[in-house]
């Protein structure tokens, strides 16, 4: 399949960039990754103590630079980034260049980056690996809304620890679309689960969260047996987003791919 060099991008889509950054490890590549960061990028990537997470960090801002050139006529090492009002990193615009009203979300756990772009509106993407170590009912039991924590523990107890990821997942996209990450309490909204292919997915809040259910719209979805995946956008127009998925090694290929991953 050939690889994509730009894309368009329409006010009702949402794409996801996905990329398996464990095994990225050409050395040639990877210092082309080196070039495009700016230098307090490349700073701050080498203060990581582990080697694993050096590598994530140089692969993540490759992935980001290069997903964002195929919407616009600049080059990868040319973005630049600012922290918007709630410091949620958000592009620069560039002074002699009108490019489209990119807005962009990352998240990242064991061998997956994934980048969402969208146009305009507040975007919020999360994936998380659901095998590590963790006492997620705990968490859930201690965090989440009593709805949330009722619906999880009348589950089968095999089927639980899925089902929190579920909600663990929902949640960071929501609180990440807002861009106040925990100022939010995990328990002044809930979500609803309807089991089907896709999952369907609503959002209610609490009296003393003032939002409004409407205004948003969820994805929850499988990419393999260890990952779930969320996505969440502010759509006060209520526009039907679709959902569009993409597969890349950044500066070498990008694909459209769809769920499960090989």
């Amino acid at each position: 399949m050939p690889t994509l060099e730009s894309i368009s991008l329409s006010n009702s889509e949402i794409h996801l960039w996905i990329c398996r950054s464990e095994a990225i490890r050409n050395p040639s590549l990877l210092a082309r990754y080196s070039t495009l960061m700016t230098p307090e990028e490349s700073a701050k990537q080498s203060r990581y103590h582990f080697e694993k997470d050096r590598h994530q960090a140089l692969v993540t801002r490759a992935l980001v630079r290069t997903v964002l050139s195929k919407y616009a006529p600049i080059s990868p090492e040319d973005w630049r980034f600012d922290k918007g009002e709630r410091d949620k990193p958000e592009i620069q615009p560039p002074k002699h260049i009108e490019i489209p009203r990119l807005r962009f979300n990352l998240s990242h756990a064991k061998n997956f980056i994934v980048c969402g772009v969208t146009l305009e509106k507040d975007l919020g993407v999360d994936v998380e690996y659901c095998q590590r170590d963790n006492d997620v009912l705990g968490i859930a039991d201690r965090f989440f809304s009593p709805t949330e924590v009722k619906e999880l523990f009348s589950l089968p107890e095999n089927k639980q620890r899925s089902r929190f990821f579920d909600y663990w997942t929902l949640k960071e996209s929501y609180i990440k679309a807002c861009g106040m990450g925990l100022a939010i309490p995990l328990d002044d909204f809930s979500f609803s689960i309807i089991d089907s292919s896709p999952p369907q997915v609503s959002i209610s809040f609490a009296p003393q969260r003032r939002d409004i259910p409407e205004h948003w719209q969820f994805w929850l979805m499988y990419p393999n047996a260890s990952h779930r995946l969320s996505v969440g956008i502010r759509s006060i127009d209520k526009k039907d987003y679709q959902l569009k998925l993409f597969e890349t090694v950044p500066l070498e290929s990008a694909n459209p791919v769809a769920l499960p991953l090989e």
